[in-house]
């Protein structure tokens, strides 16, 4: 993908440096990813992964290893999540183990109870398209979710294309993460 230019409008933000502290800690992940996107697919595959987050800068900053267990074999890849304190916003980079020169565009966004929306413009198959991530703390699974959409007309429709659902590394299948 190319790297376009980041200066999309973000709302004004109540964000703090601690809205990531939920998700600190080893966790056990169910992904489920549309096998193609933008393209009308409707088959979605399923696989595990695994991720270990940490704080740093001082809870400034927060980084994740994972490792993910693609049906055709696995990878791993890091989370780089920065707060501007100055903006209150947080800006994501993903970098793909795959493709260890090469950091994704960052999606910026905030919080509002309990609900993170992350915003970036990004290119697919050299198609301008939106990218979204909606981090919810605590999901009706009672376990924090991650969420990747895209958009080819502006963010006037989304099309969700990959889905993780988290829960502790130490806990049991189907007990909840969060109250």
């Amino acid at each position: 993908m190319a790297h376009p230019s980041t200066s999309i409008p973000v709302p004004p933000s109540i964000g703090a440096a601690a809205d990531f502290d939920f998700f600190v800690g080893s966790w056990q992940i169910q992904h489920r990813r549309l096998k193609e996107r933008l393209t009308g697919c409707q088959e979605w595959e399923q696989f595990e992964g695994s991720s270990s987050m940490q704080t740093l800068l001082g809870g400034h900053a927060n980084i994740d290893d994972n490792l993910i267990h693609l049906p055709d074999g696995d990878y791993r890849a890091l989370t780089l999540r920065s707060f501007n304190a100055a903006t209150g916003l947080w800006s994501i980079w993903w970098l793909d183990g795959r493709h260890p020169d090469r950091l994704d565009v960052p999606v910026v966004g905030s919080f509002k109870d309990g609900k993170g929306y992350f915003y970036a413009d990004d290119t697919l198959r050299g198609q301008a398209i939106r990218v979204r991530f909606l981090w919810t703390q605590c999901s009706e699974l009672g376990q924090p979710r991650w969420e990747q959409a895209f958009s080819a007309d502006g963010g006037v429709s989304w099309e969700v294309n990959w889905v993780m659902d988290f829960r502790p590394a130490e806990s049991l299948a189907g007990e909840p993460a969060c109250p």
